[in-house]
């Protein structure tokens, strides 16, 4: 009698633990606010990447606000921001071919499901997978963007499937919508693929693609490589062709990221950035052949708080750019203060 009454406590404690191991996690709550104030040396604000738009005035970014939970091997996140980067970042109604009261301010809502510790599958409205850099000032270590981010996609909606192959080793497919819209109405049409790779502690390497009919072929490598405690150094390569809708155009360019922690709560940094536009005739972001771009940035870091100051300096090809008496231009110099807060 007491091995059968033992036998049933032991399966009423182990059905306990399958029942809390299924509860619901904790809903997660993070984002991020900034602000900034950016002035230009020409009088005007002309460098034409994404955000920032604002010449001599302190001005906002957004608030970013994300939340996201699990139970068991079902998860979701979604994600809403405000402000003037959130509307320059997520399609409006006409954009998204829906009704004009239709929702602007989702930057990221899926679901996914994990079919083993190897497989998971994914579906909703998703941040690209592409590039660098990203939508969020408090994810980048510099305040602008380069011209790689502002030309590429910014949200990839679709169904995609995770393939963790090894543990320095992942494969990602998936069908997609067109580039930044909240539903395709000509049809999900575009296929997209990442390799991730970790050849070794603190490297990490993404290579990315995406190939539609109507958002042309994109190829990118994004990498970065914790070389010291102190050092670490990204890359972003890309080439992208688009067809028919834009003519024969497209782009290509690279922007390297090296940073230096001095201590435990200020790093500088450095973006160089080259920007070829493949059919100037066609173009796609600057009406140049190509643009090199020099960034320079020291962030202060008081726990979650960030301030960082930052002087870029662009120079192109062809005078696109204009001089405080409205003379034309090869260059463009700007500064720039920030403060971002992360929770």
């Amino acid at each position: 009698m007491k091995k059968v009454f033992f036998v049933f406590a032991m399966l009423i404690a182990f059905g306990t633990l399958a029942v809390k191991a299924q509860e619901k996690s904790e809903l997660e709550i993070t984002g991020s606010v900034d602000t900034y104030f950016k002035y230009d040396f020409a009088g005007m604000s002309q460098i034409p990447t994404s955000f920032a738009d604002d010449h001599n005035s302190v001005s906002i970014g957004m608030i970013d606000l994300g939340i996201s939970q699990s139970f068991g091997k079902a998860s979701f996140v979604g994600e809403l921001s405000f402000g003037p980067r959130s509307f320059k970042s997520i399609p409006g109604a006409e954009a998204a071919g829906g009704p004009e009261d239709q929702s602007v301010n989702i930057q990221n809502l899926y679901l996914s499901y994990e079919l083993s510790d190897a497989f998971s599958l994914t579906a909703g409205y998703m941040g690209t997978f592409v590039g660098y850099e990203v939508i969020s000032p408090a994810a980048n270590f510099n305040y602008s963007t380069s011209y790689l981010f502002s030309a590429g996609p910014f949200q990839n909606a679709g169904f995609k499937v995770d393939w963790s192959i090894t543990d320095g080793v992942g494969l990602m497919v998936g069908m997609f919508n067109d580039w930044n819209v909240y539903q395709d109405v000509d049809g999900i049409s575009d296929f997209g693929a990442q390799l991730s790779l970790s050849p070794v502690d603190g490297w990490d390497a993404y290579i990315n693609f995406v190939t539609g009919p109507e958002s042309g072929t994109i190829i990118d490598l994004t990498t970065g490589y914790q070389i010291t405690d102190a050092f670490y150094l990204g890359l972003n390569v890309a080439d992208y062709s688009v067809a028919d809708k834009y003519g024969d155009s497209g782009y290509t360019g690279f922007a390297l990221y090296p940073q230096l922690a001095l201590s435990d709560k200020v790093s500088v940094g450095y973006r160089g950035e080259y920007f070829k536009e493949k059919d100037v005739d066609a173009t796609w972001m600057v009406d140049t052949e190509s643009v090199f771009s020099n960034t320079v940035t020291l962030n202060y870091y008081y726990g979650p708080f960030t301030f960082l100051g930052e002087l870029r300096m662009d120079s192109a090809k062809e005078e696109i750019f204009s001089k405080e008496n409205g003379d034309p231009t090869k260059s463009a110099t700007q500064f720039l203060l920030a403060a971002i807060y992360s929770f």
